[in-house]
């Protein structure tokens, strides 16, 4: 896991190093200025072998301050460097405005009163040239104005022109939530921030704001969080699972293999007759995870269209709530998914209940959660702490629809309301954990802990999109309840690895293919 902070929380553990003395406001200044320029030379090589023109935009605050160190530095590398400033030099921040009178000892500062030509291509545009985003980063809490709204509008051609390098944040994002602030934000090919990522990083409905990003250490790493940083979240970067052909030991200590009851026996509740094909691929789903047996639990009528589907999975029928209690005391039942193409109707409800009492762990997913969208504190009533909700944004609009509509709206200050926030306040509503599927997949549990699976730029997979996916991902999740693995750290690692079996695979994927792809992914972890 990566701690993600929001800004308040990186600003608190900065102002904590420099009132204990470790560090000055200063020396982080610089400390960021040389981190943006070993990240661009990093990333790209060839600028460091030759001059080139870099274009700095300053803005009024801190944010600006970093930009006045990349200038100099890149002056003293034989660049080219043109500097703007975004306000008056009369109201820098003081560690910003030392800074600006060091560059001044190089070059000049010229107000940005206008777009500058160089960037707008009304100059002859080299792609040796690099826009240095140093205008707002993290802090910005409004719409961008004047100017910089003027850039922002131009971003895409910025992009296509030149080489556009952000710090911290590219400016009119909101660092928290990943929204626009307003109507227009920069994009940038990377962007550098220090310490640990921040949450807008990672949450965005548009991801292309943000090519790349590094992530570098200004002296930080070592410190613990403070009273100031409270409830971080975190990007889920590896999970950790135990391999079910591994030895364990019993109660004796002595060495036995294990045995496929070891890992658990997951039911799949299925729809009836030409709805099952959601519930076979979760049931693939968990058998490949490591549920040591899976059983698909099926109306009468559909049961002859499933057995001929079906060879390591088992079949049960399950025509009403009598027979599911008698199927799972029988078989010994540890999880239960109920969802994938599963309809509507007396049967849905009366199963659902059925299964939640038992108090085993439950998966509840499309179809169970869209049947509660009329009266979704009906289902919550029923929830418990062994539960996972799997939401795609549609389903979560219809059990919380007040927290959708937040989520939605524009952003016109920062921070805004994030998708982390709104899966946190809808677990606490829910009273279990709900894993919020998208790109950026956001799970949060009752006691709001908060964790990200981000899909975006290298982890980017979008060919995810594809029908079947999130039966899949439910089939992820039950088969690691089964195996005993708790709820949030269950919705953590099948999210994880649902991306990467898709990344495995890569385009032309379709649902079939991502339970056949754990085997690889599970290799390439060492289980």
């Amino acid at each position: 896991m990566t701690e993600l902070l929001t800004a308040a929380q990186m600003r608190a553990i900065e102002q904590a190093a420099i009132a204990s003395g470790e560090v000055t406001g200063l020396e982080l200044m610089e400390r960021a200025g040389r981190g943006v320029v070993e990240a661009i030379l990093e990333w790209r090589p060839e600028l460091a072998t030759a001059p080139h023109r870099a274009v700095v935009l300053c803005g009024p605050g801190n944010n600006g301050g970093d930009g006045f160190v990349v200038a100099r530095l890149l002056r003293e590398r034989g660049w080219e460097v043109e500097v703007f400033l975004d306000g008056d030099e009369a109201g820098l921040p003081p560690d910003a405005a030392e800074n600006c009178r060091r560059w001044r000892e190089m070059g000049e500062v010229e107000r940005l009163r206008e777009p500058p030509p160089r960037i707008t291509g009304v100059l002859p545009s080299d792609s040796s040239t690099l826009v240095v985003d140093a205008l707002f980063g993290t802090g910005l809490s409004r719409p961008l104005e004047g100017p910089a709204a003027e850039l922002a509008e131009m971003a895409e051609e910025m992009l296509t022109l030149h080489t556009v390098v952000s710090i911290d944040m590219p400016s009119g994002l909101c660092s928290d939530s990943g929204k626009v602030i307003g109507e227009r934000a920069f994009a940038c090919d990377l962007c550098v921030t220090f310490h640990r990522p921040r949450l807008g990083h990672h949450l965005s409905d548009r991801p292309d704001h943000i090519r790349k990003l590094a992530v570098k250490d200004i002296g930080l790493a070592q410190r613990e969080a403070t009273d100031g940083v409270q409830d971080l979240d975190a990007l889920i970067q590896m999970p950790r699972l135990r391999s079910r052909t591994r030895e364990q030991v019993d109660k004796t200590r002595r060495w036995k293999q294990p045995h496929k009851y070891d890992h658990g026996h997951a039911l799949i509740l299925a729809g009836g007759v030409g709805r099952g094909g959601a519930a076979r691929l979760a049931a693939r789903g968990a058998l490949r995870i490591g549920a040591g047996l899976v059983t698909v639990g099926v109306p009468p009528a559909a049961l002859i269209e499933n057995a001929a589907r079906l060879d390591a999975i088992m079949l049960a029928r399950v025509a009403d709530a009598d027979e599911l209690k008698a199927e799972m005391a029988a078989r010994k039942i540890k999880a239960v998914c109920v969802g994938p193409g599963f309809g509507f109707g007396e049967r849905t409800r009366a199963l659902i209940a059925v299964a939640l009492a038992a108090g085993l762990g439950t998966v509840l997913d499309g179809d169970a959660l869209t049947e509660y969208r009329d009266e979704p504190e009906a289902l919550f009533a029923r929830l418990h702490e062994k539960c996972v909700l799997t939401p795609h944004e549609g389903e979560f609009g219809r059990l919380f629809p007040d927290i959708l509509d937040k989520l939605k709206a524009p952003a016109t200050r920062g921070p805004a309301f994030s998708k982390v926030d709104a899966t946190r306040e809808a677990a606490r509503r829910a009273g279990c954990v709900v894993l919020f599927k998208g790109a950026d997949t956001v799970i949060a549990d009752p006691g709001g802990r908060c964790a990200m699976n981000s899909a975006h730029r290298e982890r980017a997979a979008p060919w995810l999109a594809t029908a079947g996916s999130g039966d899949v991902l439910a089939g992820f999740v039950t088969g690691l309840l089964a195996r005993g693995i708790a709820p949030m750290a269950a919705a953590e690692t099948a999210a994880w690895l649902h991306v990467e079996a898709a990344r495995k695979f890569g385009p032309g994927l379709i649902a079939e293919d991502l339970p056949e792809q754990i085997p690889a992914v599970f290799r390439d972890l060492g289980l």
